[in-house]
This record gives C-alpha cells, sequence and structure tokens, in this order.
C-alpha cells in the first residue's frame, strides 16, 4: 500500500533517478500484479534506454548464478551498470523466491552499481516469471544499461528467454554430453553462446567436440555460436564469455536492419492482448460457475473440451 509519503508520482521519479529503494518498490508492485501495475509500465515505457540484455540459461546445476556475477563484474569493469533479475524457484509455502541464486552472487552484491533482484516463477514454464519482462523494462528506464537475466534451470523446449534477451548464453556441465543430440530441437536452436562449465571434471573437453559438431549440422547462418570451456567458480573463462557476448552485441548493431526486432515485438503485444483477453474472460459475471458448469459435462463426456470452448466463446461474443 502506497503513502502519502511514497506517492507512485514519488516512486516513478525516484526511479527514474536511479534510487534502488524505489526501484525495487515499483518492481514488487508489478510482480504482485497491483491495480498501479499498468500505469507504471505506461509511464515508465518512454524513458527506456536501450540496454543489452543477456540471458543465462542451461539444465540445473550448471553454475549459472556463479557465472552470472563473474559477467556482472566484468560489466562494471567496463563502465556498465548492469541490472540482474534471478528468476528463482518459487517457495511452496509463501509463493516468493527461494534465494539459491541470490546467494551464490556474493562477490557482485556488495557493488552500488549492480542491482540484483530474484523473482518467482510462480509456476510460469519457460524458466522466466510471468513479469520478468516488464521488469527488464523498468531496469531499463531506472538506467540499467546491462540486464543480466538467469533462468530458472530449463529443458529444451521451455524457451521463453530467446524472446527477452539479445544474447542467450546456454550454461552446460560435462555430464550433459549425452543429451547434446537430444537438444538439438531446443536449447541448441536458442544459444548464441554456449559455455561447457566446471570443465575441470572430466569429459568437458567431449562435450565441446560434441556440441560444435551438432552446429556443424546446422544451415549455414550468420552467426555461428562460439563454444567456451570455462570454471565460473575461479573465474576461468568468464572473461572470454563476456567478450563473446560483446562480440554478438556488436554483431547485431552492424548487421542490416531485419524484421527480428519487429518480431519480439509481435510477439509481446500478442502475449500482452492474450493476457488481457483471459483476465477479461474469467472476470465476467458467472464466469466460474460456466467453468464448474462446462468441466462437469467435460468429464460426464456430454461434452468434449473443443465444443465447451467454442460454445462459451460464442456466448462470449453474443454479450
Amino acid at each position: 500500500m502506497l503513502t502519502k509519503s511514497n506517492s507512485l508520482d514519488q516512486l516513478i521519479q525516484q526511479t527514474l533517478e536511479g534510487r534502488e529503494v524505489s526501484l525495487s518498490r515499483l518492481i514488487t508492485l508489478i510482480e504482485n500484479e497491483s491495480s498501479e501495475a499498468s500505469l507504471i509500465l505506461k509511464t515508465l515505457y518512454p524513458h527506456r534506454k536501450k540496454s543489452y540484455r543477456i540471458g543465462i540459461t542451461g539444465p540445473p546445476g550448471g553454475g549459472k548464478s556463479t557465472l552470472v556475477d563473474r559477467l556482472a563484474l566484468l560489466a562494471r569493469e567496463q563502465g556498465f551498470k548492469v541490472g540482474i533479475v534471478c528468476v528463482d524457484p518459487t517457495s511452496p509455502f509463501t509463493g516468493g523466491a527461494i534465494l539459491g541464486d541470490r546467494i551464490r552472487m556474493s562477490k557482485s552484491s556488495g557493488d552500488p552499481d549492480i542491482f540484483i533482484r530474484s523473482m518467482a516463477a510462480r509456476g510460469s514454464l519457460g524458466g522466466m516469471a510471468r513479469t520478468t519482462e516488464q521488469v527488464t523494462e523498468i531496469l531499463e528506464a531506472s538506467g540499467k544499461d546491462l540486464i543480466l537475466i538467469e533462468t530458472v534451470g530449463v529443458g529444451q523446449s521451455e524457451l521463453d528467454i530467446y524472446q527477452t534477451v539479445d544474447t542467450v548464453v546456454v550454461v552446460l556441465v560435462p555430464e550433459s554430453g549425452t543429451g547434446v543430440q537430444a537438444m538439438k530441437a531446443g536449447l541448441m536452436e536458442i544459444a548464441h553462446i554456449f559455455v561447457v562449465n566446471k570443465a575441470d571434471r572430466p569429459g568437458a573437453s567431449r562435450i565441446k567436440q560434441e556440441i560444435e559438431d551438432v552446429l556443424g549440422l546446422a544451415p549455414q547462418q550468420e552467426w555461428y555460436p562460439p563454444v567456451f570451456l570455462a570454471q565460473a567458480y575461479r573465474g576461468i573463462g568468464a572473461k572470454e564469455i563476456f567478450e563473446g557476448c560483446l562480440n554478438h552485441k556488436t554483431f547485431l548493431e552492424n548487421r542490416k536492419k531485419s524484421d527480428y526486432t519487429l518480431k519480439k515485438i509481435e510477439k509481446k503485444l500478442r502475449d500482452l492482448i492474450l493476457e488481457k483477453m483471459e483476465k477479461e474472460v474469467f472476470q465476467r459475471d458467472r464466469a466460474k460457475e460456466n467453468l464448474i458448469c462446462y468441466s462437469k459435462k467435460i468429464l460426464e463426456g456430454v461434452l468434449d473440451p473443443y465444443t465447451a470452448a467454442e460454445e462459451w466463446v460464442e456466448q462470449i461474443r453474443k454479450q
């Protein structure tokens, strides 16, 4: 609840000035989908700067948090103001984030120019929270020019991060080697950079070669994803990975104008419309009764779900 001393206008203005307490409060309002959320996003959207977004994703246990910690420090050395969004598993008791990722970022957490926010996935698929994109926009408006987004450990089909960032870094470990072929249709296709972390373990060079072999089978493309060996907890390989990210940033800036950005905007607009339509449908009168009624008919075999959905939509059209 906002007080007179902390009005929404004040929080927005202080966020634009880079004040982190106000930034945190606005993010909380967005995460909780408060009634002020829409106004906050509309007001801040024109103030966004074009930040460089890096997504760190991959299966659980790959050392993503430690790598994010190292990359953030390297970014600060080059003068970037850094925002970090860590999508953590959701607490089954409070619905909040379990702060495992943030705990592992001990080095960067002490830097006043690195803002770290943990978000609970809250049941969202794709390795990200439902409001991750919106929180990223608020960070951009607050003056952050490099944003690192770490997903919950994801599988091969959970690819939302690709729609949100400029550069996707997929982190694997030597034990992932037997699954590289199976990942071709998922993570293998969205990565701009591969990292084989914990490279002091047996099999690291083998999986690096397997990834390169799979990439060699792909159709010719403008950007060929590099594969790095790393030991993030010791800082080994982090500098090369960050340079690889900056090389990809330069590649994106120099290539001919394409419809890539337009497609991202189209996807965002589509998602927002679907989200608003879903809320409108289920906030209508008798929505809960309709849901129960149709569900019972499907359970009893009176209706199939496809006919039920068509009937419900037709009812809405007639209203």
